[in-house]
């Protein structure tokens, strides 16, 4: 069996690429940029852009079936970079499985498609979409989430996943964001700091698509046809998670704290003077970031757990201590 991995350099994508290569499978990866460490382990490398059509012509050439990791993160940023690299990336990709015969889907999705600022207090897949979203990076997955399950067929099988919070060694974002943001000053307490809210290790969210992905090409249409919520299983306070990653740098957390209510503000007021300004950096505050500080966003994984096989990781604190270690 030969995976297309989209995004196979990115944090996720480069545990994906490892288990599939342990289970045998070949791996054929797609980015835009090189990843000489990932071609040594085995992976067939091809530099390009999944939002360029001849592209994906010619990444799915003799494939099996595609495992869609590549997405636009963040914010802030021109509306139209987050359709082109969210949506139509992903609908090139789906074009591409019907008319060269792929018959597996997965793509990486997020819990934040179901996310419109209300609290996400133990909330499972039945949750509709909103009508609004917060950002464009939500809004543009939502869209495309929708493409890729109004997809599945009996001639192409297609789920997503929706991993939250994606930590372990190696991390080159969350957990570097919220350093990088307490060291520059920028890291405020937002509302009481007991919204509790879920994470998932790398391996686990990888092995969930793995076993997405054997679900997928056994044409399982129980499995078929759904998004599920991936999490370690076990929510914990916004705040005590964010001073455990703090003390990994030997870093106090902010005693600085602001309501909710007046974070929701200035995240509006200062998205308005950055458009108006033209800005391109992402501002201090946004309304997104202050919701995602502030209130509840875990989930029930019992989905992924009977239609997936998904098993969240048994040994966090063992997992939490070797990334510490990678750390020091």
């Amino acid at each position: 069996m030969k995976v297309l991995v989209t995004g196979y350099g990115g944090f996720l994508g480069k545990a994906i690429c490892r288990q599939l290569l342990a289970k045998g499978f070949h791996v054929k990866g797609l980015a835009r940029g090189r990843y000489p460490e990932m071609e040594s382990i085995g992976v067939e490398a091809l530099q390009g852009s999944a939002s360029d059509p001849s592209v994906c012509e010619s990444a799915c050439k003799n494939i099996d079936a595609v495992i869609h990791t590549a997405a636009l993160a963040g914010v802030w940023g021109p509306a139209s970079s987050f359709v082109s690299a969210n949506i139509h990336a992903t609908e090139h990709l789906l074009a591409c499985c019907k008319n060269q015969h792929i018959g597996s889907f997965v793509f990486t999705s997020s819990p934040s498609v179901t996310f419109d600022g209300s609290p996400q207090s133990n909330i499972d897949e039945s949750v509709p979409y909103p009508t609004k979203w917060l950002c464009d990076y939500p809004r543009t997955k939502a869209i495309a989430e929708q493409k890729v399950l109004e997809a599945n067929s009996s001639s192409l099988r297609t789920c997503a996943l929706r991993p939250h919070l994606i930590w372990g060694i190696g991390d080159p974002h969350l957990i570097p964001r919220v350093i990088a943001r307490r060291r520059q000053g920028r890291l405020l307490r937002v509302g009481d700091g007991k919204n509790l809210i879920d994470t998932v290790h790398v391996d686990a969210a990888a092995a969930a698509h793995v076993s997405a992905l054997e679900r997928m090409l056994d044409r399982d249409s129980a499995a078929a046809g759904r998004p599920y919520f991936l999490t370690d299983g076990a929510p914990q306070e916004c705040w005590s998670w964010i001073t455990t990653i703090l003390s990994f740098a030997n870093l106090t957390p902010p005693t600085r704290h602001i309501s909710l209510n007046s974070a929701y503000r200035i995240g509006a007021l200062l998205e308005g003077i950055y458009r108006a300004l033209g800005k391109k950096s992402e501002p201090p505050m946004t309304r997104f970031v202050a919701k995602q500080l502030g209130v509840d966003h875990y989930f029930r994984i019992q989905n992924a757990v009977e239609r997936l096989g998904y098993q969240p990781p048994q040994n966090r604190a063992e997992l939490v201590a070797e990334m510490v270690g990678t750390l020091a």
